[in-house]
């Protein structure tokens, strides 16, 4: 019975990861192959594809673009246009720092520390990387497992841990509702207990 928990166990943690990737990787295959314009595309196979490749190189197009003097006249016009919308421009400032802080954040962007948030609890928090007209540091403070919701408080640096923690095992653990570290061996420990020798009479 004991050997069969330990085979069940080790197969759960090699599929039930792949089996949830995979699933992602359909979802979005198939919000993409249903988008507008898109599902008008034949032969269907085609659609994904073509799509990731037209968009990868708008993307480069675009990225070119940044690097001419025309660049920034463009994007400040159209961060123009965009913050005259009102209630989409909380959307479009939003969205556009997100995007910066994940592609272009420096080495101190997202660190991880550990904020006491009550007497003798710990919570982990990432530094945003901004500080306060007074001095206080900004940190982001993610809930578990869905790390996209969280608060966004002012500390001063005095009242939290810096660590040396890798942000991968930080995020790792937020994610996994604190099941998870990345710093450790993942498998189920096996006992193995050698057989005496056989002797012959």
């Amino acid at each position: 019975m004991a050997s069969w928990k330990r085979d069940a166990t080790s197969g759960l943690i090699v599929l039930v990861p792949v089996i949830v990737t995979l699933y992602v990787i359909a979802f979005i295959y198939g919000r993409i192959a249903t988008l507008p314009f898109v599902e008008s595309i034949e032969p269907p196979w085609v659609r994904v594809p073509l799509t990731l490749v037209l968009f990868a190189l708008l993307v480069f197009a675009i990225g070119y673009l940044m690097r001419t003097a025309t660049g920034p006249l463009v994007e400040g016009a159209i961060d123009d246009v965009m913050n005259s919308l009102p209630g989409l421009r909380v959307v479009y400032n939003a969205s556009k720092m997100a995007v910066e802080t994940a592609v272009t954040g420096t080495g101190d962007l997202q660190a991880p520390v550990k904020l006491e948030t009550w007497n003798g609890m710990r919570m982990t928090a990432f530094k945003t990387g901004k500080q306060t007209e007074d001095g206080r540091d900004v940190l982001f403070l993610p809930t578990a497992p869905n790390i996209t919701t969280g608060f966004v408080i002012e500390v001063t640096p005095d009242d939290y841990t810096e660590t040396d923690e890798r942000v991968e095992d930080a995020l790792t653990r937020v994610l996994s509702a604190g099941f998870g570290e990345t710093n450790e061996d993942i498998g189920v420990s096996i006992n193995v207990t050698e057989e005496p020798a056989k002797t012959d009479d």
